[in-house]
């Protein structure tokens, strides 16, 4: 039986404080929302805003995306992070001209057959696109069941059976209604549900949430680690991929061995993007983004 006693305070707060974003608008293609869900992936939506803004006036179909290299789309993909959700991009706009006649799939199994395309950014798409019914489950939504819901601060590091069953009951049972959830939910925990500062003063269920009524208790589960980004691998892939952004033709490996000093580092640096089809070795010594 239904029972979601949050839903009519978050959807009426939502209604009134939604951010503008474009692909949320009644005009927006599910092209739009499935590349606005894929840049959004650990990524804030400062920094995807002005990239997906840029990506669907290049390409604002998979058609458009599909004709060109896939070493076109990491090109674009600048400084997002995470640069093989670019080829995952192109991977799905080919598949969708293939099989799809160019038009991104409305089946949830067809959207998660999709290259690169998970449980939640089906969902996120199915709901978002095309109006479906799923229960949605993201870093924030997630976070809000946990202080609402189950009364800990923060959920378990990996999700768990649990919290997708809750999930699931929490979903209204009108696919409109339930789209709408989705993305209230999921917005309440960006702007007031936050992980470090909630302003629990300014939540619409604040009086019903489970953690905030026992009195905000502390987390006690394993550490919480930040991600770090200076000195790793995952730097110098950075600036590995933006010599050859940058360049117009391939370049030389003495090119590319300027951007770090320690050699272990920077091959094995390179050794992963070209394992993970990145980056083009070429027969003459030289690099290039794929083609």
């Amino acid at each position: 039986m239904f029972d979601n006693p949050y839903s009519t305070a978050v959807l009426a707060w939502y209604e009134t404080n939604a951010r503008d974003l474009p692909w949320r608008r009644p005009d927006a293609s599910p092209w739009s929302v499935l590349v606005s869900e894929i840049m959004l992936q650990q990524t804030p939506v400062v920094r995807v805003l002005p990239a997906w803004e840029a990506w669907m006036a290049r390409w604002p179909t998979p058609a458009d995306l599909a004709a060109e290299p896939s070493g076109e789309a990491v090109r674009m993909w600048n400084r997002l992070g995470y640069p093989r959700r670019a080829l995952n991009l192109h991977a799905c706009a080919r598949t969708i001209v293939e099989r799809h006649g160019g038009e991104v799939p409305d089946s949830h199994a067809d959207l998660l057959a999709l290259p690169g395309v998970g449980p939640y950014t089906a969902a996120a798409v199915a709901s978002f696109a095309f109006g479906q019914r799923h229960a949605v489950l993201d870093t924030n939504v997630r976070r809000v069941l946990a202080r609402a819901s189950t009364g800990v601060e923060y959920p378990p590091k990996t999700q768990t059976r649990a919290e997708v069953a809750l999930a699931e009951s929490l979903v209204p049972p009108e696919p409109a209604v339930a789209a709408r959830w989705a993305v209230a939910v999921m917005e309440l925990g960006a702007l007031v549900c936050t992980a470090r500062s909630p302003a629990c003063a300014d939540c619409p269920i604040a009086g019903l949430c489970a953690w905030r009524l026992a009195g905000k208790p502390p987390y006690d589960g394993p550490p919480r680690r930040g991600q770090t980004y200076a000195g790793t691998d995952r730097q110098v892939r950075g600036r590995l991929l933006a010599v050859l952004r940058e360049a117009t033709t391939p370049v030389p490996k003495a090119a590319l061995d300027v951007v770090w000093d320690e050699p272990i580092q920077r091959e094995r640096a390179l050794d992963a993007l070209v394992a993970d089809g990145l980056v083009d070795p070429l027969e003459d010594g030289t690099y290039a983004l794929p083609g």
